[in-house]
Formats: structure tokens, C-alpha cells, sequence
């Protein structure tokens, strides 16, 4: 064996098939080093990737991957894998336009069975993938890999009570990297032996008995806390014996010889479904990560020996932490006032509230569904819920929402983060369908920001608003720089406002797109087209009249938003076309997401691949104007 990097070597899992068991120690440690290298120059989830390289090896290593499936929930652990499935040489370009997606992707390699960046989807599609190798597909063994958070979910049990039924072959590597949550209440040391007597793996289940006596305090407290979780409450039958899982462990998911011995006896006894749980450290490797707070969950670029990150420009207040002040001075005026995440404390801004008013925040763990219905009860019971949920992540609540909250009219705030595109979380994180989703239930209200001061005002509308459920949207990043006020007001429902008169065209903007709108208004006014701009703030209920005078005083509407066709602009048209507004000889055109997903870059990148760029609004405007009837300029009646 020479000195030379052993990664040199590995162009694909088929190359580590002869190393030693040393040599796959050595090419761990040569891959975490390589991680840290890649991530401090993209950023990116370091210290999730971090925490599985021994697991990645090792799993390359036993199984015969791309035959064998393997299959990462959420995906965010995913750099290691992609290093030692042939794009080592791609790695300095995660995340970026046209570069390697930051999750796993089925268009970008065979090694990526089943894209995913939302969480607790692997077991699924694992048994999915089991079921075709029973039924003749080409399909070797399946694994999935899912962490101690997205175990939580329901759709993981669900999954797991489906496997259990169908007693197929199927391999869960849960990752236990949770070590902060203190344990629950109970004896747990006579279920770990239960199980191993019982099992008909007990033979390697013996090499991790005495595991646990021997792991520093936090990290045994860490695998005392996620056997609980596993293996059921005292005095009752384990949780995975009762859905027909076999359980090994806990193994130490840093040491790659206990990995790769029971992953090798795993794969050479196994009939049924197995759980084999993985002890293991978020940011593993980098001590920075290791002593941080979020273990470098999510990180921007960073000093490789201090790791201390780059820090961006800021010229004016997140939305975020606009949303998470504004409703913790509304929660310090009224007392009913609560919130609900999933998950998300910090990622929402609702951490700032929970500073003050930590039992009037809810973490409900990767639970959209249950949040969303748990919002439903509290409003029932007379309090003021907010349920703070990304737009992608509320997609998973939607049965929820229309069954629970909008069909019993119940008055649920939803503060609706992330709307629009994202930048390096790409497709799969985009804020593209809510207007949508939520536009066409009865009963609902739905608003968005067109800036960080609208935003203000609107936590305040949907704090006072009891009438029914109520939503709105605000983009990730920055606000306009806007001042803000010293408190919100709530907004008359159902208006809209005016922010620039003009006389040959409007720009009728929903949401944060607004300034976009006002730059395309100054170019064309450079070219001596006057341009009205108004932000609609409503999709449900519309500015109905607002509409109708921008139609009756110009030659041209265009409508503006950040989400996918069939939203706001779609109720424009189908408000005028109902009232007969389409007949007056107007140019009426939508802009909207384009009808594909579109990859992660930057976001201002993404926006011109979407053709929503201020200059892409000018030049909708004059298209429009041209194929447009002239409408007389004196006397119009829109007013600021």
C-alpha cells in the first residue's frame, strides 16, 4: 500500500470493494477531510455530512450500490456519498447554478435512487424499491438511512408498520445524532437485552452490549434517549419487535470496524425488515461544528481552521426577524396570542418569541400534519395561534388545513416563510404553491408582504382577525430597506394600495416581488412609458374595484408574483373575465413562476431563469402595450 490519498483511488464504490478494513478507516477520515474543504468554500449542511462519513464508507463498502439501493432521508448528509459516487471533481460546485444539488437528486447519478430534501420519505420509498425486487425489477437490497428527528414523523411509522406487514427484506439505518435532547424517564437496559435473546441476529447484536457503558456522559445519555425511542416505554412490548423489525444496537457509527461487522452480518442473515441504530456525532471531525450549538447544521463559507463564516452585507432587517418582532410585541400585548413550529424555531424567527414567552411556543417536532391541526384545537379553545411554517414544509399539512382549520372556520394564523425562490436549496425548498393551495379554500384570507413594513402590519391584521383562517407570505433574505414602524396596524381586509401613479400601463404586484415592479416602472419611464404600480396585498378576498380602475384607466395590466400558475394572477383573470373587464380591449398578461421546477443558484439567478427580473416586467409591460387599445391619459382616477 503507498502513501498516496486512498480517495485518489476511489472513482466509485466498486474501488473500495478490495481495501482492508484499515484502509476504509484511512479513506473515512481522508473523506471527512475532504468535506470540510468542499463546504468551507460552497457552504452548505457540514455538520449533518460530517456525522455519517464511517456509515457512508462502510455502507459503500458492504453493499452493491447502484444496484443496491441506498436511500438518504431529507438528504442534507448526503456530501460524502456524492464525494464516493464519482463527483469528487464536481464537489466545488454544490449548491450553485448548474453545479450538483446540496440533496439527492435521481437526475444526477444512478447512486441517487429517490431525490428527497424533506425528511421522513426514505422508509417509503425503500420498501417501494423493496416490493419491485420482489415483483422482478432489477433491485438488490434497499437502505434507508434516517435520522433520529425524521423517525419521528408519521409517515415514518407508517412506513415501518407497512414493512412490518409485508416482511420483506428491507434495511433502516437509523442515525442517532441527536445527543443534546436529555433521555426520557425509565429503565431501559433490560430492553436491550430482550431484544438481542429474541432476535435472530443476536450473535452481532452481542458486539454492542456493552457500547453504551462505555461512551462519554452526553453521548451515552444521547443512546440511552434514542433506544427509548425505539424500543418503547417499560413495561410493554418493544415498539419495533411489534411492527416486525429485528433491532441491532446501538453500534458506535465512528467506529468502522463495528460498523462494518454489522453491517456484513446484517446483510448475510437478514430475512425481514432490520433497524440498525447508529450512534453517531454531528460534525464529527471539525471541533469548531463539534462545540457549536447547531453542530454547523446549515453554514455559509467558512475558515477552514477557525471556522468562523463569512458574514454577508446587511443593508436592511431579515423578514424573518422582522415576523418573529412584530409577533412577540403583539404576543407581550395579548396574552392568547401563541405559536407553533415544526421544527423551525430559529429557521422562522419564532425563537425570538420564545426568549419571552417560551411556554407560548411550540416546537412540534417534523410534524406539519399534526402542527397544523394542533393550531386548529388551540383556535377552537378561544387562543390566537400562529403556525410558522415554511411554504414548502406547509405542502405536507395541506389535508389538515382544509379538513381541520378551513372547513370549521377556524381562525389559524399562518405566517407562511420562505415564499418564492430560495437560492441553494433549490427546487425541492421553493415557495412556488401556496397562493394556490390556499387561495381556493372558503373561508380564507390570504395576503402577502410586499415589504418588511407590510409584513409588520400584517401579523398585526392576522392577530386581529377572528373571522376564519388567515395566511401570509414573505420571501426569505432581506427586506427593501424600507423605515419601519414603531408597531403594525391592521390592514382594511381586501385592499390593496397604490405605490406609484402612472398612465400608460399598471403593475398589479403580489408580494415581495414589489420591488422588482418598481424598477421595471423606472426603466420604462426612462423610455417615456409611464407605468402605474399598485401592490395588490390580497389575493383572497381581491381588490376588486382597485382592479377595475387599473383596467378601465390603462392600455395594459400585467400581474406579478412569486408563485406558481393558477395563483394570485389567475384570480385576477378570473375576477374579469366574470365581470366583463376582459371585453374592454385591454392587454391583460400574468407573470408567474414558470411551469417547471427550476435548480438551485443564487436568487436573483433563479429569478432571471424564471423571466421575473425587473427587466423581464418592463418588457412584458411593452409587449403588452403594443398589441394594446389606447386608452385617453386625462382624468384618470388612481391616486396614491
Amino acid at each position: 500500500m503507498t502513501d498516496s490519498p486512498l480517495l485518489d483511488r476511489v472513482s466509485g464504490p466498486a474501488d473500495m470493494k478490495a481495501l482492508t478494513d484499515a484502509d476504509l478507516a484511512r479513506l473515512a477520515h481522508e473523506v471527512r477531510r475532504e468535506v470540510i474543504n468542499t463546504v468551507s468554500q460552497t457552504g452548505g449542511h457540514l455538520g449533518s455530512s460530517l456525522g455519517v462519513v464511517e456509515l457512508t464508507v462502510a455502507i459503500h463498502a458492504v453493499f452493491d450500490t447502484p444496484r443496491d439501493k441506498l436511500i438518504w432521508d431529507v438528504g442534507h448528509q448526503c456530501y460524502p456519498h456524492k464525494i464516493l459516487t464519482g463527483r469528487r471533481e464536481r464537489m466545488a460546485t454544490l449548491r450553485q447554478g448548474g453545479g450538483l444539488s446540496g440533496f439527492t437528486k435521481r437526475s444526477e447519478s444512478e447512486y441517487d435512487p429517490f431525490g428527497a430534501a424533506h425528511s421522513s420519505t426514505s422508509i417509503s420509498a425503500a420498501l417501494g424499491y423493496a416490493m419491485g425486487r420482489e415483483m422482478g425489477m432489477p433491485v438488490g437490497d434497499t437502505i434507508a438511512v434516517i435520522g433520529d428527528g425524521a423517525i419521528t414523523a408519521g409517515m415514518a411509522y407508517e412506513a415501518m408498520n407497512h414493512a412490518g406487514h409485508l416482511g420483506k427484506r428491507l434495511f433502516v439505518i437509523l442515525n442517532d445524532n441527536d445527543m443534546s435532547i436529555a433521555p426520557p424517564v425509565g429503565a431501559l437496559s433490560k430492553y436491550l437485552n430482550e431484544i438481542a435473546a429474541k432476535g435472530p441476529l443476536a450473535l452481532i447484536k452481542a458486539a454492542a452490549e456493552e457500547f453504551e457503558s462505555h461512551l462519554p456522559g452526553p453521548m451515552r445519555d444521547g443512546a440511552r434517549r434514542a433506544r427509548q425511542l425505539v424500543t418503547g416505554m417499560p413495561g410493554g412490548g418493544t415498539l419495533f419487535e411489534e411492527l416486525g423489525f429485528s433491532y441491532i444496537g446501538p453500534i458506535d457509527g465512528h467506529d468502522m470496524g463495528q460498523v462494518l461487522q454489522t453491517l456484513r452480518a446484517a446483510r448475510a442473515r437478514a430475512t425481514g425488515p432490520v433497524l440498525i441504530h447508529a450512534v453517531t456525532m454531528k460534525g464529527k471531525g471539525f471541533a469548531p461544528a463539534e462545540s457549536a450549538a447547531d453542530k454547523y447544521h446549515g453554514v455559509s463559507k467558512f475558515d477552514r481552521v477557525t471556522g468562523e463564516q463569512a458574514k454577508a452585507k446587511s443593508n436592511a432587517p431579515a423578514y424573518t426577524t422582522v415576523f418573529g418582532n412584530a409577533l412577540t410585541d403583539e404576543a407581550a400585548r395579548d396574552p392568547k396570542v401563541v405559536a407553533i413550529t415544526a421544527a423551525m424555531p430559529s429557521g422562522t424567527g419564532l425563537d425570538i418569541m420564545a426568549k419571552r414567552f417560551a411556554a407560548r411556543v411550540f416546537d412540534v417536532g417534523i410534524a406539519e400534519q399534526h402542527g397544523v391541526t394542533f393550531a386548529a384545537g388551540m383556535a377552537a379553545a378561544g387562543l390566537k395561534p400562529v403556525c410558522a411554517i415554511y411554504s414548502t414544509f406547509l405542502q405536507r399539512g395541506y389535508d389538515q388545513i382544509v379538513h381541520d382549520v378551513a372547513l370549521q372556520g377556524l381562525p389559524v394564523r399562518f405566517a407562511i416563510d420562505r415564499a418564492g425562490l430560495v437560492g441553494q436549496d433549490g427546487a425541492t425548498h421553493a415557495g412556488a404553491f401556496d397562493i394556490g393551495f390556499l387561495a381556493n379554500l372558503p373561508g380564507f384570507t390570504v395576503m402577502a408582504a410586499g415589504d418588511e413594513a407590510d409584513l409588520m402590519h400584517m401579523v398585526a391584521t392576522a392577530i386581529a382577525h377572528d373571522e376564519g383562517p388567515i395566511a401570509f407570505r414573505y420571501p426569505r433574505g432581506e427586506g427593501m430597506g424600507v423605515d419601519l414602524p414603531a408597531r403594525g396596524v391592521p390592514l382594511a381586509i381586501g385592499k390593496g394600495r397604490v405605490m406609484k401613479v402612472g398612465s400608460d400601463a399598471a403593475i398589479l404586484s403580489y408580494g415581495a416581488h414589489l420591488s422588482e415592479a418598481l424598477a421595471a416602472a423606472e426603466l420604462l419611464e426612462a423610455e417615456g412609458i409611464s407605468v402605474t404600480v399598485a401592490d395588490a396585498r390580497f389575493a383572497k378576498p381581491l381588490d376588486t374595484a382597485l382592479i377595475d380602475l387599473l383596467v378601465e384607466d390603462h392600455s395594459a395590466l400585467v400581474t406579478l408574483e412569486t408563485g406558481a400558475t393558477g395563483g394570485f394572477g389567475a384570480l385576477v383573470l378570473h375576477h374579469l373575465a366574470n365581470s366583463g373587464g376582459l371585453e374592454k380591449g385591454r392587454a391583460i398578461r400574468t407573470m408567474t413562476l414558470p411551469d417547471r421546477f427550476i435548480d438551485q443558484a443564487s436568487p436573483a439567478q433563479m429569478y432571471q431563469w424564471a423571466g421575473l427580473t425587473a427587466v423581464d416586467i418592463a418588457a412584458t409591460v411593452r409587449a403588452a402595450i403594443g398589441r394594446a387599445e389606447t386608452v385617453a391619459k386625462p382624468g384618470l382616477r388612481i391616486v396614491t
